[in-house]
């Protein structure tokens, strides 16, 4: 896999169309690879991509991989922030999210790797089952009390086939709840506000300066290339993603071929996408960047559009800035409100 990855790395090594900013390690459990394995990654990356602007290097890992010794290799490689799937710190909940690690393992993992890294990241996820309230506070607290200066919060899915849905299916325990997940995220919004926290994207939240570089790059339109089974890539122009079978992947890749699929993105799919991913920003959609990007019926469409939603207190419009965002009370709605700002159909030559 590593072997096919770095001639992926060469056989793309021309398609970021700007200077590399940020690698970023995740999509499974990168931190199960050796410290050698790690560093032939990034110095593949390096000898294909450029080395001269990266300004952050991020590595997703499970509590149970964190050890004194990795995270010192980690830091000597050149990362310099952690992103870690702690998820929750109850056994009760991580049990039934069929996580390995354990609460207690949560706890030490946080706290050595603090000891090496500034720059960290943790994930957490709400609206569990059973989770009573003081728990999920609890939750929260064990990370703001420790200062960690980033949190990245997602409500529970349940996937098909999975041991929730089994557990669910048979009434081992209650079916996920909107209610309880949107009570979850607001109560996270007030606490992490309070701690000084910068809701800077619906999951995210920092304290200044520490902002996802990786992230926001994402969220704002810019180029990115994507390594690996089921890597998506994306130019400006065009959107591709790589075959998720490994072992095709593997085959295709030593026989000189992309297992590639490509979509030739159209004006419409760039303005649907610009809402999607602007409105769950702080910064919001720029009614300027609307009408310069795709013209005056797209800006006059989304006006339209979001009219009623302003009218009922979910969006409003910063007449200063020009900008559309969503309401503190309307957060949890965001994507809902975007899909309703898409443009199915336009009458005209550009759309």
């Amino acid at each position: 896999m590593l072997q096919a990855m770095c001639l992926e790395l060469e056989m793309r090594k021309n398609e970021l169309p700007t200077d590399l900013k940020t690698i970023y390690f995740g999509g499974g459990t990168p931190s199960i690879l050796a410290v050698e394995q790690l560093q032939k990654l990034i110095e593949n990356v390096k000898i294909h991509l450029g080395a001269q602007g990266i300004q952050e290097i991020t590595l997703e890992c499970n509590p149970e991989d964190i050890t004194e010794l990795k995270l010192k290799d980690w830091k000597a490689l050149g990362i310099n922030r952690l992103s870690i799937g702690i998820q929750s710190f109850f056994d009760t909940d991580l049990k039934l999210m069929n996580r390995i690690h354990s609460a207690k393992e949560a706890l030490l993992s946080l706290d050595l790797a603090m000891n090496h890294f500034e720059n960290i990241s943790v994930d957490l996820i709400y609206g569990i089952p059973n989770q009573s309230s003081a728990q999920w506070k609890q939750n929260i607290t064990s990370i703001t009390e420790r200062k960690i200066p980033h949190i990245s919060a997602y409500a529970l899915t349940v996937e098909p086939n999975t041991a929730l849905d089994r557990f669910i299916s048979k009434e081992i325990i209650p079916p996920v709840s909107d209610t309880k997940a949107e009570a979850d995220f607001f109560e996270l919004i007030q606490l992490l506000d309070k701690e000084g926290y910068e809701h800077y994207e619906t999951s995210n939240f920092a304290k200044p300066g520490f902002y996802s570089k990786n992230n926001t790059a994402y969220w704002t339109g810019e180029s990115y290339l994507g390594i690996g089974p089921s890597a998506h890539s994306f130019d400006g122009e065009m959107r591709s993603w790589n075959i998720r079978n490994n072992n095709k992947y593997i085959r295709s890749i030593i026989d000189g071929i992309l297992p590639i699929e490509r979509e030739q993105l159209s004006l419409r799919d760039k303005y649907n996408e610009y809402v999607m991913t602007s409105l769950r920003t702080k910064w919001g959609v720029s009614i300027d960047q609307v009408t310069n990007r795709f013209g005056v019926l797209y800006r006059d469409y989304l006006l339209q559009m979001a009219q009623h939603h302003i009218d009922e207190g979910l969006l409003y419009c910063d007449a200063k800035k020009k900008t559309l965002s969503v309401t503190s009370r309307a957060k949890f709605l965001v994507d809902g409100l975007a899909s309703d700002l898409f443009l199915i159909e336009l009458k005209s030559s550009n759309s």
